[in-house]
């Protein structure tokens, strides 16, 4: 392994851009979109990002009304995410490996399928538990192959310089999708059913794949030739371990999923045994969250695009801790919907600026296998706390679970430091 110093800088920021560039501000948002390939690839990924949630929502809903329960939420919660905390490395290392082109249009593919399969089950007056586990397992395990090797590929698509605001789009339309997907969602549901649902979410893939099938970019593997998948993934982990601010922004945000975000998939739960809301009223609950995450996420490359990224991490935190805490002690829905929005737009502050600071600091010859680290820290564990806090929740309610959330943000918030006095890029040799 190898460090190559790319600049002196004592923010730990990007080297300055060279001057004379036309165009938008680089690392901003418009400048993002000025490269087309990115843009065609952002655009078929909203797409298809909003069908997914238009699907996880009526899930949720789906999964509470077949048992009211929790535990069975986070059950469906774990087959979805859960392999991410397993195959989000191997999918780094295969995005190192292999033409991400063709890796990205075969796992949209699949899902297609496998959505498809999901909408016939649910068909049924009493849908098969166990089948519904198993396929949305399926489409959880495209998810985690999937998602090291976009991530890996953002830098082809935009180029370092702007890799902020390509970040900070990405992050928006993944909100944005929260916000669109669960009020069209509700509305396909009303109509049809959630087989109709996850029809529709099936043809949305179709957009992702015409996009990258079609879009002018190197998708070729970065990683070197004739290692073995567990040697690239020793790799990825020695380069991880190599830089303290990359380590030390994977364990804030393994800690921070594995603590604070159980709210997201028991939001069924909170909102009928909390606030005594359901149908369309739930689902403007959780579009209020989402269209909070995707101004915070659209602000770290406006607002904010020049305030150090650990500063911003630092803030939104603690911003994020005292937000969930109103949220969970809160019985009114008036008080409810602006405390999740702000949760939301804290929360993918927080997601930014992280994601941002990793990939701004990895080398393109590791960099699927450290993002796929990433994914398994930020989506992987997300559902282990879900299956931790849902006996919990059955136990003792929702509450306790949500401050302990809070606290653990907060205690980051005060003790994480990401700041460094140079700006390096691990690679291999």
């Amino acid at each position: 392994m190898k460090v190559v110093r790319e600049s002196n800088h004592s923010t730990g920021e990007a080297p300055p851009p060279a001057t004379g560039r036309r165009g938008p501000r680089p690392g901003s948002l418009g400048a993002a979109l000025h490269h087309q390939p990115f843009r065609r690839v952002w655009l078929g990924s909203l797409a298809s990002n909003i069908g997914t949630w238009m699907q996880n929502i009526v899930l949720g809903v789906l999964a509470y009304q077949l048992t009211g329960e929790a535990w069975f939420i986070g059950v469906i919660v774990f087959a979805q995410l859960g392999p991410m905390l397993i195959l989000s490395p191997i999918g780094g290392a295969l995005a190192d490996r292999v033409n991400r082109r063709v890796l990205m249009v075969s796992i949209a593919a699949t899902q297609t399928v496998l959505s498809l399969a999901l909408a016939a089950v649910a068909l049924s007056d009493t849908p098969n538990r166990v089948a519904l586990v198993l396929l949305v397992f399926g489409i959880g395990v495209g998810g985690a192959l999937n998602g090291p090797t976009a991530a890996a590929t953002l830098p082809a698509l935009v180029g370092r310089e702007d890799i902020q605001g390509a970040v900070a789009l990405n992050s928006a339309a993944m909100n944005a999708s929260r916000v669109a997907g669960p009020i069209l969602g509700g509305l396909v549901n009303q109509v049809g059913g959630p087989a109709l649902v996850f029809a529709v979410n099936a043809a949305t893939y179709l957009f992702v794949i015409w996009a990258v099938a079609t879009v002018k970019a190197d998708f070729s593997p970065t990683g070197r030739r004739g290692t073995t998948p567990w040697q690239q993934i020793r790799e990825g982990l020695h380069a991880a371990h190599s830089d303290r601010v990359v380590k030390r922004s994977l364990i804030t945000i393994s800690v921070f999923s594995l603590c604070s975000l159980v709210f997201i998939y028991q939001m069924p739960l909170i909102a009928e045994e909390r606030f005594g809301i359901s149908g369309l009223a739930y689902t403007l609950l959780f579009a209020s969250f989402a269209l909070g995450a995707a101004i915070g996420a659209l602000s770290m490359g406006s607002w904010f695009a020049n305030v150090e990224r650990a500063t911003m991490t630092k803030a939104g935190l603690v911003v994020f801790s005292a937000a969930l805490a109103a949220f969970a002690a809160t019985t009114l829905p008036a008080v409810a919907f602006p405390a999740v929005f702000i949760t939301g737009g804290a929360y993918f502050v927080i997601v930014t600026a992280l994601s941002t600071t990793l990939q701004m600091r990895v080398h393109d010859d590791v960099r699927g296998r450290v993002m796929g680290l990433w994914m398994m820290g930020w989506a992987g564990l997300v559902p282990v706390g879900g299956l931790i806090a849902g006996p919990i929740i059955d136990a003792i309610g929702i509450v306790p679970v949500l401050l302990f959330g809070a606290t653990a943000a907060l205690v980051l918030g005060l003790v994480v430091n990401l700041r460094e006095p140079d700006l390096e890029l691990v690679g291999a040799a």
